[in-house]
């Protein structure tokens, strides 16, 4: 995904609360273009392999019963900069520290509910995205 795509996905709660096509919208004002998207929900066993990086951490459990919990949207999205313009666009981790206007700010309840997942790297960008869209033709 060479530093023009990233992941993101838009988490249980923003979905329950049916906050996608708000949360699209802003992605779209901000310049980028949606690659591929899916509507899906996370087995246990798929939310763990996916979070797997976290797996000694105290908060796994509870990540992988959160993001199995209900569905989400997956999306590769494109744009020069892609991963650290979308950073910037979703806000930091806690909604509390988020800048004005971010998708957090807007849309999170919490630091564990927060809205919408953002690949931190271009490298994870690509292990994300290949994780949900591995047939995607790649360019």
């Amino acid at each position: 995904m060479s530093g023009n795509r990233t992941f993101t996905m838009i988490k249980p709660d923003a979905v329950e609360k049916n906050y996608i096509g708000a949360i699209l919208d802003k992605i779209n004002a901000a310049g980028f273009k949606i690659v591929a998207m899916k509507y899906t929900q996370l087995s246990k066993e798929n939310a763990g392999a996916f979070y797997e990086v976290h797996k000694e951490r105290p908060f796994y459990g509870e990540l992988v019963d959160y993001m199995s919990g209900g569905p989400i949207v997956a999306a590769i999205l494109e744009k020069e900069n892609a991963v650290t313009d979308f950073r910037t666009l979703i806000g930091a981790t806690n909604p509390e520290e988020a800048a004005e206007g971010t998708i957090r700010k807007l849309y999170a309840e919490s630091i564990s509910a927060n809205a919408i997942h953002g690949s931190d790297s271009d490298e994870n960008a690509a292990i994300e995205g290949n994780f949900f869209f591995s047939s995607l033709e790649r360019h």
